[in-house]
């Protein structure tokens, strides 16, 4: 039987490892009674985030019981670790430290660099953004780029997985001077992180994102990757100022016909094969951003959109016969339900065409 990712992400012997290390620095540390709490008669039933706390947890109890000493102890180790097990290392700041800001935000932009500490610091910035954001003022001077990274990653209004903060949702102002500091950061993880930051803004002020981006585009090469990442979310969704902010052209100019799939109905784990004619009777080389989006059934029936690039570049003027194909196949993030699907084909932020086509079992 395939082993579980969550026994694969935080494996024992990881915490055999991480009490013998504690126990190395630290010799009133019992790494025998920590490894036995830890790995308890319900470790295998927790699921990964699960598992984290429980870690975080049993330290807490094994650790001296002074914050600051424990802290340290933790610090000290923390380069011998990567990967999920080290994010119980911010999470114990997080748990155990709110009460002891700057050895707490010390310690997470220390630990960073063993593992992100973007979900350990989201707390303090809940619990007082302009106190927390001092230090990530000073983060993104830091000559360390995973620190720098934090300081933009670790703000982001809408980050995966991570505490909401929707203090930043609603006003985003305080974090724009980090992301202008980072836009030319000499670390592209750094900069993807910038990126990632505006597309999340994007999500609920897309004039504040597009201003900025206005003003960056064409100061360098890494920038305009920085400004083209940040606004992917406003150009899948057909913002017309950031497609003429990349020069796509007026979808007027160009017009799509033909469209037909290779079957009207197929069953789920088949492939559908599509085409289409673009047509650009403009007389002159256009820029296209083609894409075409899927309205999904879902369990309850109703339906929901996802949006997929063809491609992006110039197309002259005359007709051009595009094919793509679309799997159906059910996998970890998508799971596929019978009924009435719909494809559009999307021009320059525009429906161009749209056809119906049947899923079953």
């Amino acid at each position: 039987m395939p082993e579980k990712l969550k026994d694969i992400l935080i494996p024992a012997e990881q915490v055999v490892k991480l009490g013998t290390g504690i126990q190395s620095v630290c010799p009133d540390f019992n790494a025998d009674k920590f490894v036995r709490s830890v790995l308890d008669s319900a470790w295998a039933e927790r699921e990964l985030k699960q598992k984290m706390r429980h870690i975080t947890v049993c330290l807490k109890e094994k650790l001296p019981a002074d914050y600051g000493v424990a802290i340290r102890i933790l610090e000290e180790i923390a380069p011998q670790f990567k990967g999920f097990i080290a994010l119980s290392f911010s999470d114990f700041a997080e748990c155990y430290g709110m009460g002891e800001w700057d050895i707490s935000m010390g310690a997470l932009a220390r630990f960073t660099s063993s593992c992100t500490s973007e979900y350990g610091v989201r707390p303090f910035l809940h619990q007082d953004p302009a106190k927390a954001m001092a230090y990530f003022y000073q983060w993104a001077e830091d000559e360390n780029f995973h620190i720098r990274r934090l300081s933009s990653e670790g703000c982001r209004p809408r980050l995966p997985w991570g505490m909401a903060l929707p203090k930043f949702k609603k006003d985003p102002k305080p974090i724009l001077p980090i992301l202008e500091k980072l836009k030319n950061d000499p670390m592209e993880y750094v900069r993807k992180s910038v990126a990632n930051n505006l597309n999340d803004i994007s999500k609920d002020h897309p004039d504040v994102v597009l201003d900025l981006c206005e003003q960056w585009k064409g100061q360098s090469k890494e920038t305009d990757r920085v400004v083209k990442h940040g606004c992917r979310t406003l150009l899948k969704s057909g913002n017309q100022r950031a497609l003429l902010l990349f020069g796509f052209a007026n979808p007027g100019q160009l017009q799509v016909t033909s469209l037909s799939g290779d079957k009207q109905t197929l069953k789920i784990g088949d492939q559908l094969r599509f085409s289409f004619v673009l047509s650009n009777h403009s007389g002159k080389e256009l820029t296209v951003r083609l894409e075409y989006r899927i309205h999904y059934v879902k369990a309850n029936g109703k339906t929901t959109p996802k949006i997929f690039q063809i491609s992006e570049g110039q197309f002259v003027s005359g007709e051009h016969r595009i094919t793509k194909k679309q799997a159906f196949t059910d996998f970890t993030t998508r799971t596929h339900f019978p009924g009435e699907h719909r494809l559009e084909i999307v021009v320059n932020g525009e429906t161009k065409a749209e056809m119906s086509f049947g899923v079953e079992r």
